[in-house]
């Protein structure tokens, strides 16, 4: 049986991610992390934007990818600065902000192999992981379970990019969702992010491990089959009001 660590959204919060890798046992070979155990490292996406380390925590991916090593479940965050990369009109705020001064300060080919390698990156990703022959999912913003069997996969990507919105929005300019969480009955063990929690939130069948490192909250890992989870502090200013209504 396969055994997982599974890690939240990073937000370019590079040095916390190699702090929590450590205290999960992972060594680096080759710029790889490696499990004495055998142990697999999972991420529940949006691995960039806000923090201070974006290009860096893609690196780390990318040499995952490359070695097939990686199982990333892509977030809106991630899928935003894929259409950047593809040349597409997007605003510049709400964190890809940060990523974009990062790629400025590279020289221009960099630059642009750097985008080449994002778009390859991206466009191998599923919507979602299923493992563990289908006792375990990770997804991004979590996915419900008549989705599960669904072949509509526009409403998949919206639901594990974005959670479960209404279209309305917050006075603090976010989206309203709903609390899918709590109405879920399926059999999969579903581990998601998306919307921060100060501590890892465990309801039904499921568990966001979104800790709100960038602002200021925790880097969080849960050990799967063991359901155990292991955090490490952020580094960045706490900001309260970044934390879900869900908490």
């Amino acid at each position: 049986m396969n055994r997982y660590d599974i890690i939240g959204d990073i937000h370019g919060c590079f040095d916390e991610l190699s702090q929590l890798m450590i205290k999960l046992g992972y060594t680096m070979e080759n710029d790889i992390p490696i499990h004495p155990e055998g142990r697999q490292l999972a991420f529940v996406g949006d691995a960039m934007d806000r923090g201070p380390d974006s290009l860096k925590t893609l690196n780390l991916m990318f040499r995952l990818q490359d070695t097939r090593k990686l199982i990333y479940s892509p977030g809106n965050h991630c899928n935003k600065f894929y259409r950047y990369a593809k040349g597409n009109q997007v605003q510049l705020q709400h964190g890809i902000e940060t990523t974009v001064a990062e790629l400025e300060q590279l020289p221009s080919k960099e630059r642009l192999f750097f985008l080449k390698r994002y778009i390859e990156f991206y466009e191998a990703l599923p919507l979602y992981h299923t493992l563990d022959d289908k006792k375990l999912i990770i997804a991004h913003a979590g996915i419900r379970e008549n989705l599960l069997e669904s072949t509509n996969r526009k409403k998949i990507r919206s639901f594990v990019l974005y959670g479960d919105t209404t279209g309305e929005i917050h006075p603090n300019g976010r989206p309203v969702r709903r609390d899918w969480a709590k109405h879920y009955h399926g059999q999969p063990f579903i581990v998601y992010g998306h919307t921060p929690v100060r501590e890892a939130r465990f309801i039904r069948n499921t568990v966001n491990i979104d800790t709100g490192c960038v602002f200021g909250g925790q880097l969080t890992a849960i050990r799967y089959p063991e359901k155990e989870t292991i955090s490490v502090p952020s580094s960045q200013p706490f900001i309260a009001d970044r934390f879900s209504e869900f908490d």
